[in-house]
């Protein structure tokens, strides 16, 4: 709002009458505020008439000058109102700005390995060496880098709404815990030499299990046409056709953006064709999620503990922590993901109706972990990433936003 130069509060600010000297204006009379030089009446109408026409006032004992343009100088400027509300937004949602940065950087710089391992669980390779050699010699570089958009998408927003849904969660977990049971889940990690227990693993693995059974909703489509891209151009090669008729479908998939891939799914298979293998997914991602964020808050209180560091999230322990829970939570449900993604590429070669043969989760069967080494590999990379950005990028905007 634009400031208008008027007497300073003099309206509204009226000094006692025992503050005023006898030789002073009378009661009837107006008063200025202490801290204006007090006048005779004739400078108050001579300083009255000038002020209300917009220029300085200037009394014989020293008095103030005052202006329009100074009035409106004074205030901030949009730029610093923009930045300001942008700083508390930022404070507000850092868990989400922190999660969607971070999960560009770590899901461009480890996708290569994703793919490799998608094709390893589809399709019968020598082994890593010889997956990528084929890949290469038949589709070069941008082979290893097909269906990047899918999870650049899906992961961003999975990862986001996980990490969101997570942190609620485990605040409210830990506060029925301890309303209940009378133990406090958060102190307790957050206090130095603490050791996991029985209520911090059950509470982290509530929350994640909760937030994994979430994102399978927002996730199913996104990686359903990522393993579609991935693995088109071997579904188009005859000799991997699942019947006679099955190839002129397969086919249909090669080439395609993630639109268009999911355009092709709904038209041979319906609208209920982007949830296929939905169910194999909700069990992947639900215990998963839980034992993912067990390893993670687990291994970074311990190695904090034994490290002997004076604070809890340090940059070390981050990383390590990253790095386990990957590989842990990958060891646990990979023949569970070998069974989503089998049935899944078996389905895009039928039509909608036509009766896909279910896959059963076999564990400890040698078939089910074709590729289990890359997927750990990836999972070890990206998590290490993730959480050393993420923690990063959590601390630095809440520093930003304290000053």
């Amino acid at each position: 709002m634009r400031a208008t130069a008027t007497l300073p509060a003099a309206d509204n600010a009226l000094l006692d009458d025992s503050s005023i000297s006898n030789n002073g204006p009378t009661a009837g009379h107006r008063r200025l505020a202490p801290s204006f030089p007090i006048m005779s009446q004739q400078s108050n109408s001579q300083e009255n008439s000038t002020s209300l026409k917009g220029s300085s006032k200037d009394g014989s004992n020293g008095g103030t000058s005052t202006s329009t343009s100074s009035l409106t100088n004074a205030g901030p400027s949009s730029d610093g109102q923009f930045w300001n509300s942008t700083q508390r937004l930022a404070k507000k949602y850092r868990t989400e700005v922190a999660a969607s940065a971070s999960s560009v950087l770590s899901t461009m710089s480890t996708f290569p390995l994703d793919s490799v391992k998608t094709r390893m669980q589809t399709y019968k390779y020598a082994g890593f060496v010889d997956c990528v050699k084929q890949t290469y010699h038949t589709e070069r570089l941008r082979g290893f880098f097909r269906g990047v958009t899918a999870p650049m998408l899906s992961i961003t927003a999975v990862r986001t709404v996980s990490f969101s849904i997570y942190q609620r969660s485990k605040y409210a977990y830990s506060d029925w815990v301890k309303r209940n049971f009378g133990f406090d889940v958060m102190s307790h990690v957050a206090s130095h030499g603490s050791l996991p227990n029985f209520w911090t693993v059950a509470t982290f693995g509530a929350a994640g299990a909760t937030a994994g059974s979430c994102i399978t909703l927002i996730a199913c489509p996104f990686e359903l046409t990522k393993l579609s891209a991935q693995v088109s151009v071997l579904m188009a090669d005859k000799k991997n056709c699942l019947k006679p008729g099955s190839h002129a479908i397969a086919a249909s998939y090669q080439n395609k953006g993630t639109l268009k891939t999911m355009g092709n799914i709904v038209k041979h298979r319906g609208l209920g064709g982007l949830y296929t293998g939905f169910g194999l997914h909700l069990t992947r991602d639900t215990l998963g999620t839980a034992m993912y964020f067990i390893t993670y808050e687990s291994s970074k209180q311990l190695l904090t503990t034994f490290g002997g560091a004076g604070t809890h999230n340090n940059p070390f322990a981050v990383l390590i922590a990253g790095g386990m829970c990957g590989i842990v939570s990958w060891a646990l449900i990979y023949p569970v993901d070998s069974a989503k993604s089998i049935y899944q590429r078996n389905s895009l070669m039928y039509s909608k109706g036509e009766k896909v043969e279910p896959v059963k989760i076999r564990f400890f069967q040698r078939n089910m972990y074709r590729g289990l080494g890359v997927s750990m590999a990836r999972s070890c990379a990206v998590n290490a990433v993730f959480f050393s950005s993420f923690e990063f990028l959590k601390k630095r905007i809440k520093a930003m936003e304290d000053h």
